[in-house]
Formats: C-alpha cells, sequence, structure tokens
C-alpha cells in the first residue's frame, strides 16, 4: 500500500447507534483468561460476587453527511475540491492537508471508538456484531509529518458507554493500556450534540474514511493527473450505481467481495514480507511470488470494473452460451400469441393456416422458439431472461402502440437484451432498463433491426459490437448513461427517423469518456454508419463522437489525417467521416454540447 493510505478498518460501524446488546458467555470468550471474561465479577467482604453495572448505551453520532450528497455532489466534493487536480502519487497527501486541516481547530473532545472485536475477544468471528463501539474522549496532538493514518490519544469517557451492555470496564481499561491509549484516528467517530467545529471534523473523518475504503486503490501512484480525477469520478459513479440498485445486487456483492479480498491479501503480504528477517528461504520466495500474483490477478479484475465498457464487454463478462436451433425439420413456422387470454379478434388479422401457440409467459415463449418464428405480444408488462440469450432468427412484435407493450428487465440478471441472431427483428414495443450494468440491448454478431421502438436506458445504450450490425427506425433512445449508440471497430448501421436524447447525463472529467452523448464511434477497423432525419438532442456530451485510438491515424489517398480535437475545423471532421464512410443525411443535433467531436 503507498505511503500514507491507512489499512483495512474494522470497524464499520454498520450497526445500530445508541442501541446497547449483551453476549452470552458461550458466544465468545476473553482472549486473556487471567482478567478477560465477558462477565466480569468482584468479590465483596463476605465472599459473594457482585457483577459490574452495565455500560450505559451509545450516544448518537454526527449524522453523515456524504449520505445526503448526489452523485454529481460528491464528484464535485473529491475531484474538484479534495483532489484538485493533484497526481495520484499527492493524492495522500492532499487528503491529509485536508484532514489536518480541519484538526488543528480543536485539541480534545467526544467520540466512539469503534473496532475489531477480535481485540477483545477470542473466536470473535462468533460474535454476532461488525465492531466493538465504547464512548472515549480523544486528545488530538497533530504529527509533524502529515499522514491521514496517524493514531490519537483516547481515553473512557464518563458515563462508561458501549454497543455491548456487559462488556467489562476493566477489560476497556486493560486493551487500551496495551496500545498506550493510542488508536488510529479513522477508527473515531464524533459524537452528535458538540459544537460546530466537532461537527466539522466529523465530516471531514466521514470524507476520508470514503476515500480509502472505496475510491483508493494501491495501484493508483501509476495514474497521472490528467486521468486520475476520471478514475475517480467513475468509482463513485460505481458507488452510486450500488447504492441506487442500477448495478443488480448479487454482482454489486461480488465486487465488494473482491475488492476487500483485495485488501486483505494486500495487507497479508506485506505482514508475510516483515515476517522474514534474513534472506528468504526458497519456500518463503516462492510463497512471496505467489501472494503476489494472485494480488496482481484481483487487480486486473478491479481495474475491469471501473471501466464500464470493459465491464460489459470484457473478457469476464458471461458470454451466449444457448446453442442455435436454426428452422424445424419439418420447416413449419409457428407464432406465439403472449397474453393472459386469447380471443378470436385479438388473431382475426392472421392468416388461417397459422399455427399458433398462447403463452402468459414471455420467457416460455422466446424459449420455445425456432428461426423463422413470429412473438406477438400485446398490452402488459412482462419480464424475460430469455431475452439476453436471443440466438434464433425471430421477430418480437407488439400489437397496439409501444408504449402498452412493456418489457422491463430483471435486476437478477446482467443483461438485458443479448443477441447472435443473424435475422432478429423487434418491432412496437418499449423496453425500460432497470438493474442490468450492460447495454439495453448489446448486438454480438449478426443483424438486429428496431422499427418503432422505445429505448428508456439506465446502462449504455445500444451496444453494437465487431461485425454486427444495426438498423434502428422510427425508434426512441434516452436516458443511457453513457452513448445512446455506441459503435464498435468493424461494425455497421443504419438509423433512421429516430430520436436519441438525453443521454450521458453522468458529467466525466476524462474528454473521451465525458464527450459521449448521441452516438460514440470507435475506430480502426473503421465502423460504418447510415444516418439519415434523426434527432438527437439534450445530451450531456456531443451529438456524433468519434473515438480514434492515440498514435493511430486513418490513412487517406492524400497521406494522413491529423488527429482533430472537439471543435477542429469542419475540413478535419469532414474527411475523417469520408474515411469511416459515414453518411450523414438531414439530421437534426441541437442542445448538445457539440455537434460532431473527434478524440483520441
Amino acid at each position: 500500500m503507498a505511503s500514507g493510505a491507512p489499512e483495512q478498518r474494522q470497524g464499520d460501524g454498520k450497526g445500530e447507534e445508541g442501541a446497547c446488546g449483551s453476549l452470552s458467555a458461550a458466544g465468545s470468550s476473553p482472549r486473556d483468561a487471567r482478567a478477560r471474561r465477558l462477565f466480569s465479577v468482584s468479590p465483596k467482604e463476605d465472599g459473594r460476587e457482585e457483577a459490574e453495572p452495565e455500560a450505559e448505551p451509545l450516544p448518537l453520532q454526527c449524522p453523515s453527511h456524504l449520505g445526503a450528497l448526489t452523485g454529481r455532489e460528491k464528484v464535485a466534493l473529491y475531484c474538484d475540491h479534495l483532489l484538485k487536480g493533484c497526481k495520484a502519487e499527492d493524492a495522500n497527501e492532499a487528503v491529509s492537508k485536508y484532514l489536518l486541516g480541519k484538526l488543528k481547530m480543536k485539541e480534545k473532545w467526544l467520540g466512539v471508538w469503534k473496532t475489531n472485536p477480535e481485540l477483545f475477544f477470542v473466536n470473535a468471528e462468533e460474535i454476532p456484531i461488525p465492531y466493538v463501539g465504547v464512548l472515549v474522549e480523544v486528545f488530538c496532538k497533530l504529527p509533524k509529518n502529515p499522514s491521514a493514518n496517524f493514531k490519537v490519544s483516547a481515553s473512557v469517557a464518563e458515563p462508561f458507554s458501549s454497543n455491548i451492555a456487559n462488556i467489562p470496564r476493566q477489560l476497556v481499561d486493560e486493551v487500551l493500556e496495551e496500545m498506550d491509549h493510542c488508536v488510529p484516528l479513522l477508527e473515531i467517530y464524533p459524537v452528535d450534540g458538540q459544537d460546530s467545529i466537532v461537527f466539522d471534523i466529523a465530516k471531514a473523518l466521514e470524507i476520508v474514511r470514503f476515500f480509502y475504503d472505496f475510491l483508493w486503490r494501491d495501484w493508483d501512484d501509476d495514474e497521472n493527473s490528467e486521468t486520475y480525477a476520471a478514475l475517480i469520478e467513475e468509482r463513485i459513479k460505481i458507488w452510486c450505481d450500488i447504492q441506487n440498485g442500477i448495478i443488480p445486487a448479487p454482482i454489486a456483492h461480488r465486487f465488494r467481495r473482491n475488492l476487500e479480498k483485495y485488501k486483505s491479501m494486500h495487507l497479508e503480504l506485506i505482514h508475510y514480507q516483515s515476517n522474514i528477517k534474513e534472506e528468504p528461504t526458497a519456500e518463503e520466495a516462492v510463497e512471496c511470488w505467489k501472494k503476489y500474483y494472485e494480488l496482481i490477478m484481483l487487480c486486473g479484475l478491479l481495474k475491469i470494473w471501473e471501466d464500464l465498457r470493459l465491464r460489459a464487454h470484457g473478457p469476464l463478462t458471461p458470454r451466449i452460451l444457448k446453442r442455435r436451433k436454426g428452422r424445424r425439420d419439418d420447416g413449419k413456422t409457428v407464432t406465439y400469441i403472449v397474453s393472459k387470454t386469447v380471443t378470436a379478434e385479438m388473431v382475426k388479422e392472421l392468416s388461417t393456416d397459422t399455427l399458433l401457440h398462447q403463452h402468459d409467459n414471455l420467457n416460455l415463449a422466446l424459449d420455445s422458439c425456432y428461426s423463422g418464428d413470429n412473438v406477438l405480444i400485446f398490452p402488459g408488462e412482462y419480464k424475460a431472461a430469455n431475452l439476453s440469450m436471443l440466438t434464433e432468427d425471430i421477430t418480437i412484435k407488439g400489437v397496439g402502440r409501444p408504449e402498452e407493450i412493456v418489457i422491463v428487465s430483471d435486476p437478477a440478471h446482467e443483461n438485458f437484451v443479448v443477441s447472435r441472431a443473424q435475422n432478429l427483428k423487434l418491432m412496437n414495443i418499449t423496453l425500460i432498463q432497470k438493474g442490468t450494468v450492460d447495454g439495453i440491448i448489446v448486438v454480438e454478431s449478426g443483424h438486429t433491426v428496431l422499427e418503432n421502438c422505445v429505448l428508456k436506458c439506465e446502462g449504455t445504450g445500444i451496444c453494437v459490437l465487431a461485425g454486427a450490425s444495426l438498423t434502428v427506425s422510427n425508434s426512441e433512445i434516452t436516458g443511457a448513461q453513457g452513448a445512446g449508440v455506441e459503435l464498435y471497430p468493424g461494425s455497421t448501421a443504419m438509423l433512421e427517423g429516430n430520436k436519441i436524447h438525453h443521454c450521458n447525463n453522468f458529467r466525466n472529467s476524462d474528454s473521451s469518456r465525458g464527450s459521449l452523448g448521441g452516438i460514440n464511434i470507435k475506430v480502426l477497423p473503421a465502423p460504418k454508419l447510415k444516418m439519415k432525419n434523426n434527432h438527437i438532442y439534450s445530451n450531456n456530451g456531443y451529438g456524433v463522437t468519434i473515438i480514434k485510438p492515440s498514435e493511430q491515424l486513418c490513412a487517406t489517398a492524400e497521406g494522413t489525417v491529423e488527429c482533430a480535437a472537439a471543435g477542429d475545423g469542419e475540413d478535419s471532421v469532414s474527411k475523417l467521416m469520408q474515411e469511416l464512410s459515414l453518411e450523414i443525411n438531414t439530421n437534426i443535433l441541437e442542445d448538445n454540447i457539440k455537434g460532431i467531436s473527434i478524440v483520441n
């Protein structure tokens, strides 16, 4: 871990405040048999024993400051105020300077010390509490060398208070004496009801704890100042997505688990190395390298998580494994009616020789399909996990207006609509993305057609991967956190008569990410795009963004096209558009940051 970054804190403060619990003697035992028993007694003169008085409930802590901030406000706090464009290697110093500036205003105050139960009890993992909390008086003497990881003097405050009602006062005093009455500053949570200076200290401690618990990584020293703020912003966005349920709970749990595992493994490696006093043996050297490479692998996994596009389409993302069935052996096709009930009026427009099957479950209908089949969905709201495993050439059509046929994603699944079909058609439906991390529609291969559809996104919009093709007409795409349509190298898209608006609504400091808005095009090899009569508006980014890899420029008959930054001359844009096989006619681009941008 980089110098100045605090080690993993065990007391996370997630228990209920002000409530005292009791531990039974069977639950665990004190770590020192001589004096540390869960129920401490003192002898009387007549030989009888008297139990120690119970600890009072903990007082309320200062209320959370970060919990009331929006994602944008958190970005402004950390990227624009706390870090102020500094390099990653200077982040610890900037954070420490901020915290020490608050602490110097007051030396003594009351706080709740929250620490690992292992400090007090043997078999602490059996104790049903996340921390041991004790009311202490803090004496804060600032160190000569700035660090957010310094310790402060702490002594038990009166009245004796804890989240464990029957914890012995003597046990707490002994633990503090062993620690020379010095405890980590970040384990202290100031008590509410003191003066405004202590309230400011509480806010500062919360801000610093969040930085080291969730935003800081040991590998950040490799990041430069131009990209570090964007990296911190992306981590804040991940945290907000987890809190708001945009990232499904199972995936969020896996991410948290991997992050905690990384911190634990990093500390384990440091402690293992520090215990080798002399020249390491062959076995010790092998063990060190083993731990190191395990750490590197986990680090790579976390880095993938921190990039939305790698998270959605990276090497660890589950792909469609469903076998393509093709057409039925008898060559017949079936039309599936998805509705609670079926009447003659509903199917009167179908030919008399149409083979009909009725389902009230869209998932079952999709699972029954062979290539060439049709799925007719009648008004209602549906969910279907099998939309993420589309391999057959089918038509999925809503019967009625798009707003009447609503399909909502299932937060328990990572993907919403993913297609590997050679020819898939979606018509007259509304897709509402809730809780999936991928694009609302991902075309992995083959050709997907959308007609008269409404796409209400939460993650990225439509993603067209390498070699795949997309046709979208008379449809609406809105609310995407990335681009409304994202074209990967070697893909093809035809867009006509669509509305793409209010996309990329989360500010990002990195220009190559923050400029995303309506359409995002990645080149080399160049995708092909045809646009006609589209309305691209009110996006927090550019209408069309062309992303070129750095140091690789597109060759033309006349030579090399120079890199064109946002707002460069029309000649550079038109040359690159010609090279990219872009056909853009009679489109309206308004209320975006810019019309067309070319970035590296």
